[in-house]
């Protein structure tokens, strides 16, 4: 079985640039997990053959966030965004900039013999003006609903954490060393959740520097391959043995992102 993980950030912009379907062709995956959809359904020029589709769309901003899941296999129940007792406890709640709950970050899958779920971390923003929501609430209740979902069945969870966990993890470390994307309040919450027992499955398989998911726009970055792993697939313990591989689809384009895989 093979999952793949894509922030397209934007559905139809991908699918205009006529590069969504050759994706979908060239990796084959069973399952797909995309974030930044920009998009409710009915607004996606995307149907997959063969493909169930799930959508969880930002009810408070139009066109903005919002993940999906796509998969051949028909899950046995699909849930939307936070748990609203989770998001209580942890004072998830309007920031200034929006209910992060109610800007489709988070769908989870139940596969039968594994959960798998799709979440689009906020940004902490370049100001970090949006770093203490990060940090204090999302890092935690997220964890927190990923550990409540592992009481039932292991757990597999990708996305966009907008967050280089390590040095190996981004092209300039020093350079970016405190600001957003790399302070060690946003590298904390991978730490969290390593300790948690959850695996960053790409780290199975590849060591060192080099290997990134995201590029900025600007200055060719990403044809000089100046750029950030902030695109992770992590998995319960109990199933790190049953991961084949991980990759990076750095040859993908279509978005400031590219795809990244397992195969169980």
């Amino acid at each position: 079985m093979k999952i793949v993980s894509w922030n397209v950030n934007g559905i139809r912009a991908v699918h205009k640039k006529g590069l969504f379907e050759p994706f979908v062709k060239q990796l084959k995956p069973d399952i797909i997990c995309l974030q930044e959809t920009k998009a409710e359904q009915h607004q996606s020029p995307v149907d997959l053959m063969g493909y169930e589709e799930y959508w969880h769309s930002a009810r408070n901003k139009k066109g903005y966030s919002g993940t999906a899941i796509f998969t051949k296999q028909v899950p046995e129940d699909v849930l939307f965004g936070m748990p609203e007792d989770i998001a209580q406890e942890y004072g998830l709640s309007d920031d200034g900039y929006g209910d992060p709950n109610e800007e489709g970050r988070i769908i989870a899958a139940d596969m039968g013999s594994f959960w798998v779920v799709s979440v689009y971390t906020p940004n902490s923003k370049e100001d970090l003006s949006r770093l203490s929501l990060r940090h204090d609430k999302w890092d935690p209740a997220f964890l927190a609903y990923m550990k409540r979902l592992e009481k039932e069945k292991p757990v597999i969870f990708c996305g966009d954490l907008n967050v280089a966990h390590t040095p190996d993890d981004l092209a300039n470390p020093k350079a970016n060393e405190g600001g957003h994307g790399y302070t060690k309040e946003e590298r904390s919450g991978i730490d969290q959740m390593i300790q948690a027992g959850f695996i960053d499955t790409f780290r199975l398989f590849t060591q060192g520097s080099g290997r990134y998911s995201w590029w900025s726009p600007f200055r060719m970055a990403r044809d000089r391959n100046v750029g950030w792993r902030i695109d992770y697939i992590f998995v319960s313990k109990k199933l790190a043995s049953k991961v084949k591989n991980a990759e990076i689809h750095d040859d993908i384009y279509g978005s400031d992102h590219c795809p990244v895989s397992i195969t169980l």
